[in-house]
């Protein structure tokens, strides 16, 4: 079954119920797991997502709430014994600061360590990510604080098309990107520098002509404020729906 599943919803400040923001891909060939902050092994469990499938990790950019558990993550998935490759993307921004922090963990001395191959994604629009039998990931750069990137699924037996964008201020690339998609998933952190509100992500919804609008990396807990959906319906006409951890996406 081809489907999406948030395994963190919440901004970069998580709480008992809702993690910081990442998601998992689930496709006839490929398992990604898209950021890697917290603790994704325990997520991945709960979802019922084996750790040895998943074949990729991209990494949207180089904040704690998206990368901090990466060193983590691959002790975990060394210790249970992998030992096939892991391909991890990225823009070199983020891959070189990624490499300088598990060079401080001496991971390259780690005894019978499983081969770990970086990938470094142009910050031009529309580059290609990933490309397999499933699946086609094509990225582009967002607004940020630090060198972000968003993305462009497309799901090649389902013929859908998803479009991704946490962390980003609004602006023409984010409709470029998520332009005639079936779902887009847009950050509602609140509008602010290098940020999003909900009613903005429902006008960059409507602007992209998508069908379905999710919002994810918003504030919860005792930060929540306001019905975001209904924000972003004030500028949206089509679905809106908040995303929720272990929310899971069919595709199919």
């Amino acid at each position: 079954m081809t489907k999406l599943i948030v395994l963190g919803s919440s901004d970069a400040i998580p709480t008992r119920e809702q993690d910081n923001t990442h998601i998992a891909i689930l496709a006839r060939d490929r398992t990604v797991l898209v950021d890697c902050g917290s603790n994704p092994v325990v997520r991945l469990e709960q979802a019922g997502i084996a750790l040895e499938s998943v074949t990729d990790i991209i990494l949207t950019h180089f904040h704690p709430d998206h990368v901090g558990a990466v060193p983590h993550l691959l002790m975990t998935m060394w210790l249970t014994g992998r030992r096939h490759p892991l391909e991890i993307y990225g823009l070199s921004y983020t891959l070189d600061r990624v490499e300088t922090m598990l060079d401080l963990y001496c991971w390259k001395k780690w005894e019978n360590f499983f081969p770990v191959i970086f990938h470094r994604i142009p910050e031009d629009e529309m580059a290609l990510v990933l490309d397999s039998e499933s699946l086609r990931i094509s990225s582009s750069p967002l607004n940020h604080f630090v060198p972000t990137m968003g993305f462009r699924i497309e799901f090649r037996d389902e013929q859908k098309i998803l479009a991704y964008c946490c962390d980003t201020e609004p602006g023409p690339v984010n409709i470029r990107l998520a332009r005639g998609a079936d779902i887009l998933i847009h950050e509602a952190a609140g509008q602010a520098e290098g940020h999003t509100s909900a009613a903005q992500a429902g006008e960059i919804a409507q602007q992209a002509g998508v069908s379905a609008l999710y919002l994810i990396h918003y504030p919860t807990g005792r930060f929540a404020n306001g019905d975001l959906a209904a924000e972003a319906q004030t500028r949206f006409q089509g679905q809106v729906r908040l995303a929720t951890d272990f929310l899971t996406i069919d595709l199919e």
